[in-house]
């Protein structure tokens, strides 16, 4: 039974005319929570929304708001302006990871708030996503805006592999390095890598799967980036590990690419190209692969029936992290493939659970070392922004709103897929 209740704690006067107005405006689209319970508590009072504490007690949510701009923010922007205002400042949360979960299993409330005013909001920032295109400047542009934050930065979070994509969790005990290790361990098993194989890896990263199957498994790789960061970092560890004869570093756009290998590998590069160039991205994916090749595709995807949708719409991830990004679906991955080569689908992995726990790990590593995130020359609203990011696709993950797959892909002289691996299992998220 939905609960709702007041408390007036004489501090309304504090809430201009306008402000209150688009309060009440606020907690009439999420009169209908379900699921859990958000206690609100502004200037005006304090409000509980949503089922009894005890239906739901892993969802207790306590939301704070310090600044009533907020309430502009989101009639503006919606939830990107949530978050907004979240990185101003202007809000706090007890457990930002389970408010994302709560609003995920009230979507119909969730979409509600970008309704009215910030249906303009919408309009504007769309406008905004379509000049950030993928072409090849356009490329470069996005992803040194992200990646370009610099190597020292992330290296204060990610594993030491520097793999800055889903792990693989088995146990709940598993350490983030135990995860990282399997995930890369389980591509170059399923791609049979032998130490003859010319490999071709679309997305550098900082070079972790690269020396990994060089190391390991002694075949050469070929891998590419358009980050000058990522590059400069990729060839020094490749220099450090003596692995120069065994891995070629790049400084190239995918498109640009020739020449044909025996395995292919991209591990969570696909969400960077933007949905007008996924035909453009099979269709080279097929044509680096000889003719018994295969191929490893590693993606963030969203629901089937979610994806038209999300396609006209700019979420906080696109403003504010990944300019130029989209997450495809499982059909749009396997739709393109079709129209554009001869590859098939042999076996599909999905793990959604591991990204969750992978997020978790990544955030808690961020927010302990928050004293040397300030001492590289970030500020608090920069801070706010990346507890935000995190905590929202960890929320996302849980609540399997998206997920996260691995695709492998063979030419049709391949003979490959009877051979593949038993798949082990993975950690199941409490619910």
């Amino acid at each position: 039974m939905n609960h709702i209740a007041t408390t007036i704690t004489g501090q309304q006067a504090s809430l201009g005319t306008v402000d209150r107005f688009l309060r009440q405006q606020l907690l009439g689209q999420l009169r209908g929570l379900r699921h859990g319970r958000l206690v609100l508590q502004d200037a005006g009072g304090t409000v509980e929304l949503g089922d009894p504490a005890s239906a739901h007690p892993e969802l207790q949510i306590h939301l704070q708001v310090l600044d009533p701009d907020f309430y502009r923010a989101v009639a503006r922007n919606g939830s990107v302006g949530a978050g907004e205002s979240y990185m101003d400042g202007q809000w706090r949360c007890d457990n930002l990871v389970g408010l994302f979960q709560l609003l995920l299993r009230n979507r119909d409330l969730l979409d509600g708030m970008e309704s009215g005013l910030a249906r303009l909001g919408g309009m504007a920032m769309r406008g905004w996503h379509a000049l950030r295109r993928n072409t090849r400047d356009g490329s470069r542009r996005n992803i040194a805006a992200h990646y370009d934050l610099g190597n020292d930065f992330f290296s204060l979070f990610l594993s030491s592999d520097l793999m800055y994509s889903s792990a693989i969790w088995t146990e709940p005990s598993d350490t983030l390095e135990q995860a990282s290790t399997r995930k890369l361990e389980r591509i170059c098993r399923k791609l049979d890598l032998q130490p003859t194989d010319r490999v071709i890896e679309i997305g550098t990263g900082w070079g972790g799967f690269a020396l990994y199957a060089a190391q390991q498994y002694g075949c050469h790789v070929t891998t590419t980036t358009i980050s000058r960061e990522q590059h400069a970092l990729a060839s020094e560890r490749a220099a450090a590990a003596g692995m120069g004869a065994h891995v070629e570093l790049l400084l190239q756009d995918y498109r640009d690419l020739d020449g044909q290998y025996d395995k292919l590998v991209s591990i969570e590069m696909v969400e960077a190209i933007g949905a007008p160039y996924l035909d453009v991205y099979f269709e080279k994916l097929g044509a680096l692969l000889k003719p018994d090749g295969l191929a490893l595709l590693q993606a963030i995807t969203i629901e089937d029936h979610r994806y038209a949708q999300a396609l006209k719409s700019v979420d906080f991830i696109k403003r504010h992290v990944f300019p130029g990004s989209f997450i495809p679906s499982i059909n749009a991955l396997l739709a393109a493939k079709t129209r554009t080569s001869d590859l098939a689908l042999t076996q599909l992995e999905d793990f959604g659970s591991s990204y969750a726990l992978t997020l978790q790990a990544w955030r808690e590593r961020f927010m302990a070392k928050l004293a040397q995130v300030r001492a590289q020359g970030f500020d608090e609203r920069f801070i706010r922004l990346w507890e935000f990011y995190l905590a929202y696709c960890e929320g996302g993950f849980r609540e399997r709103s998206i997920g996260v797959a691995q695709l492998l892909l063979a030419k049709p002289g391949n003979r490959h897929a009877a051979l593949l691996p038993q798949i082990s299992r993975h950690v199941e998220l409490p619910a």
